[in-house]
């Protein structure tokens, strides 16, 4: 089952404008809803545009509802790395003027309570990539809530950087591989998702020449390492000229299922 409780399909499609029945809705329901933050303001509160004249406010004290302040509101840097940036919000009010207030905090308290409640090590959840480093990348799973996907946990073959397999921006599934109640630390894996080396071996046949990605080619007694799916690597002899991320034609010598080893040819 994957859980896509606070990050629903068609999360980044359009920014077609909402109509107030639909705000109104929204508000009576308690309803999760989206937008695209169009600015912060000098008192750092986000400004919705839901086209048609309509407007909606995030108020900074609703903003956030993880990284806060002893004050209980967020840091300045929080709200202005918003703009132009999808949230999700409730509509608590309607003011003068078609301007909606809303609420990102209540959406982050429904999240921490859907972690610490339903959420289980194992399960695998939706998310979008927020941001990348060398070392991995952060990934939103709803309602602010943000989990870390280790460079490692990536893929089986080894790869230099998340840039490799990922993009800010992207929606994906992602297995929830760790969570700290204490701290609402999580750690993500996304190898899981790209099959079982099992899975990935039967694409391919001994005696069968394919194209691979040459990752490790440090020249040592091991060889060098062939990507041939993210989640299937086989061992080449090392061969001369051959450099980090090159496309190499490789000659399936053997494949040994009880070994979970694949045996290369760099031709």
């Amino acid at each position: 089952m994957i859980y896509q409780r606070f990050i629903p399909e068609g999360w980044e499609e359009s920014r077609n404008p909402v109509s107030k029945e639909v705000l109104e809705q929204a508000m009576q329901m308690g309803s999760i809803m989206q937008g695209v933050v169009t600015k912060c303001d000098a008192d750092y509160n986000l400004h919705i545009d839901f086209g048609n004249h309509i407007t909606g406010v995030i108020p900074r004290e609703e903003v956030e509802a993880v990284k806060i302040g002893e004050e209980g509101i967020p840091n300045p840097n929080i709200c202005m790395s918003k703009v132009n940036q999808y949230v999700q919000f409730k509509v608590k009010e309607i003011k003068e003027d078609d301007c909606y207030i809303l609420s990102r905090k209540e959406v982050g308290n429904e999240a921490l309570k859907w972690i610490n409640g339903e959420l289980q090590e194992g399960q695998m959840v939706s998310g979008i990539v927020r941001s990348i480093r060398q070392y991995g990348a952060f990934v939103e799973i709803g309602g602010g809530i943000v989990g870390l996907l280790h460079i490692e946990d990536i893929s089986v073959a080894r790869i230099k950087s998340p840039f490799e397999r990922l993009k800010i921006g992207q929606k994906a599934n992602f297995v929830i591989k760790l969570i700290d109640r204490g701290t609402n630390r999580i750690l993500l894996s996304y190898k899981e998702l790209l099959g079982s080396w099992e899975e990935n071996v039967k694409k391919f046949e001994e005696g069968a020449t394919v194209v691979g990605i040459a990752r490790e080619t440090e020249k040592s007694n091991n060889g060098i390492f062939v990507e041939l799916t993210p989640n299937l690597v086989g061992l080449a002899e090392y061969k001369e000229g051959i450099h980090y991320g090159q496309d190499v034609n490789v000659y399936i010598k053997r494949i040994i299922p009880e070994k979970k080893k694949v045996k290369l040819i760099i031709v």
